[in-house]
This record gives C-alpha cells, sequence and structure tokens, in this order.
C-alpha cells in the first residue's frame, strides 16, 4: 500500500498515523528507543499492511498482470493503483473530505518534523506542493506520481507507460481493490486491537 492507505489505516490516531507514514524509511527492531511508543506502533503497523498485502492473493492478480511488462516494479504500480480507489472512492471510507484529510496530514507530519527520516523531511515540500494524496484521485495525478517513481530508479522501470496500463484495466483493477480492501481493513482494525495474526495464521 501507498502514503495515502498507510495513513487511512491508521484510523485516526496522529502518532500511529505519523508511524505508518514513515515506515518504508525506517529500519530496524529497536524503534520504541527511536520514536516512542505511539509512533513505534505506526511503523510495525505499516510492516504488518506491507506482509499482508505482499502474500494476499487478490493483490497477486493485480501484479500478475503487470510483472510481465515491469517485472519487479509490478508491486510499486499496484500500491499506487490501489492508492488511486482509495483516493477517487474517499467519500466510501471516510466522513472528512479527502482534501481537508490531505492537509491535516501534511500539518501532521510537519509536527513531528523533528523526529522524522530525512528523507521524509526531503520528500515533504514535494508531495506538499503537488499535493499528491489528493491528486492520487486522478489517473493523471497517477501518471505524474508513477513517472517521478520512474525517474528514481537506477534501472529502466517504464513506469512512466504505467498509467496507460491502468486506464486499458481499469475495471479489473477496480474490482480487486474493492475485493481486497475491506480484508485489508478488517486485518488492521484487528491488529490494531491486539489480535496480532500474521498473514500467514489467517490463510
Amino acid at each position: 500500500m501507498n502514503f495515502l492507505a498507510h495513513l487511512y489505516l491508521s484510523a485516526d490516531q496522529p502518532l500511529r498515523m505519523v508511524g505508518n507514514f514513515i515506515g518504508d524509511f525506517v529500519r530496524g527492531r529497536d524503534l520504541v528507543a527511536q520514536f516512542g511508543a505511539a509512533i513505534a506502533e505506526g511503523i510495525e503497523l505499516h510492516r504488518a499492511i506491507d506482509e499482508y498485502t505482499d502474500k494476499h492473493p487478490i493483490v497477486k492478480k493485480s501484479k500478475d498482470r503487470l510483472r510481465p511488462k515491469y517485472r519487479h516494479y509490478a508491486p510499486v504500480i499496484v500500491d499506487v493503483y490501489y492508492d488511486h480507489f482509495l483516493a477517487s472512492l474517499w467519500s466510501n471510507y471516510h466522513t472528512q473530505p479527502l482534501a481537508d484529510y490531505a492537509q491535516a496530514a501534511y500539518r501532521l507530519i510537519e509536527e513531528n518534523e523533528a523526529i522524522i527520516p530525512q528523507q521524509v523531511r526531503n520528500m515533504m515540500p514535494y508531495m506538499m506542493k503537488g499535493n499528491w494524496l489528493l491528486n492520487y484521485a486522478s489517473i493523471e495525478g497517477i501518471n505524474r506520481a508513477l513517472t517521478g517513481l520512474s525517474r528514481r530508479t537506477s534501472h529502466i522501470s517504464h513506469m512512466e507507460e504505467a498509467a496507460e496500463d491502468l486506464r486499458l484495466h481499469y475495471a479489473e483493477f477496480k474490482n480487486e481493490f474493492e475485493a481486497f480492501f475491506p480484508e485489508l481493513k478488517k486485518f488492521c482494525e484487528d491488529w490494531i486491537a491486539g489480535e496480532r495474526l500474521t498473514p500467514r495464521q489467517l490463510r
């Protein structure tokens, strides 16, 4: 899952949201000492979400559709696609308008700038200027996100072409997202409640 989903799946708890947002930029296991308990919980939730998503058979269908062309970049592209569907269907999942939610999320990250990784600090001005969280809702916004990712890869990824594949197979990817996301949301609700089964235990 990508930035918007990780924020959303934190159940509106601010410090958990911060941890879930920065999870890709944090290494190691001694998280409480580095960040405090609440942010550490968000980082652990981020890791649980990634593991659950990577192993899910519906997500595998989405990735397999892209893998012949994009190979090991297929999971990255599917994460971005799924954030697009979350953003475009936002009113189905949250009562706060996405534009307001996005601005509140940016403020939250800025308020915790002192403890977030340098990579996140470097990224935030670009994210805010381009209003990534809101613009995920349009295919053009997804195209900009994927093109930016393509420029930052060390190998040829073709991710700048992936928005066209989203257009070509829009119904299939949307159906897969709508089947998968409620299961992921339930997994996160259970995890937050303390029922921290691994994806393997759930299958």
